[in-house]
């Protein structure tokens, strides 16, 4: 399962101070049960807007982790996750299941596979 994002970095914040509120935030994001990766995509030609892509094993396993995170009483973990909200403005792109159809290279060879 993926979740897709779209993030603006605000104006005044560098894109530094983003990716790196992003990165600390991830971390604890990763501990959590269901968490298989995040990564972060800078747009070609305006570096101010990049693409968040978190896997999950499912939309349980993650709404489960928000909620937890959510009712989390540590002080520490609010406020490392709340970071990336004061540099950047984000908005969900879509939640999207794994893929049904790849094309996969393998060499000069490409293999159509349905699944």
């Amino acid at each position: 399962m993926r979740f897709v994002f779209q993030i603006r970095v605000k104006k005044g914040k560098t894109l530094e101070e983003y990716v790196e509120a992003w990165k600390q935030g991830s971390v604890i994001m990763q501990r959590m049960a269901g968490a298989r990766g995040t990564k972060l995509h800078r747009s070609i030609g305006d570096p101010g807007l990049l693409l968040a892509i978190a896997e999950w094993d499912s939309k349980e396993a993650r709404d489960l982790a928000m909620q937890k995170l959510r009712n989390d009483p540590d002080p520490m973990i609010k406020e490392i996750l709340g970071r990336d909200l004061e540099f950047g403005d984000f908005s969900l792109v879509g939640e999207f299941e794994e893929a049904e159809w790849t094309v996969e290279s393998e060499g000069a060879q490409e293999a159509m596979q349905e699944g």
